[in-house]
């Protein structure tokens, strides 16, 4: 295992960064371990909903945690707003960057992961390989 350190800026998208940090690095699979910052607004899917929710106003990212593949990532989010109120769910496109994020994520070079259709849930899941 190796790690990634990244510094987002103002502006940048949360998940949009992450995935491209993954296609940057060459690598297949990693997860992210820790994330905190702020977001200017967040687009976040809660649980048993369709789509996302998008929250607006100053935000402080509280947790982030998830996993990246090629195939598109899957990121679980908590962040509090200006009275302290805490939402989270599924980390959406639209979480934009307000003054920084800082992402610790752990690269596992032996492993590929993919996302494949699960009949049992619906969606597209994880499924972790060891490269040959």
């Amino acid at each position: 295992m190796r790690t990634l350190v990244l510094r987002l800026n103002p502006g940048d998208d949360l998940r949009a960064s992450l995935d491209s940090a993954l296609k940057q690095s060459g690598d297949e699979a990693a997860f992210v371990v820790s994330g905190i910052g702020s977001l200017s607004g967040a687009s976040i899917r809660f649980a048993g909903a369709e789509t996302p929710a998008h929250i607006e106003g100053d935000l402080e990212i509280l947790t982030l945690a998830g996993s990246l593949s090629p195939d598109g990532s899957h990121l679980h989010i908590s962040v509090s707003d200006s009275a302290g109120r805490v939402f989270g769910g599924h980390a959406a496109p639209g979480c934009t960057v307000r003054t920084t994020a800082e992402i610790l994520i752990a690269v596992l070079p032996d492993w590929q992961f993919a996302r494949e259709h699960d009949p049992l849930t619906g969606h597209a899941e994880l499924s972790p390989r060891r490269k040959p």
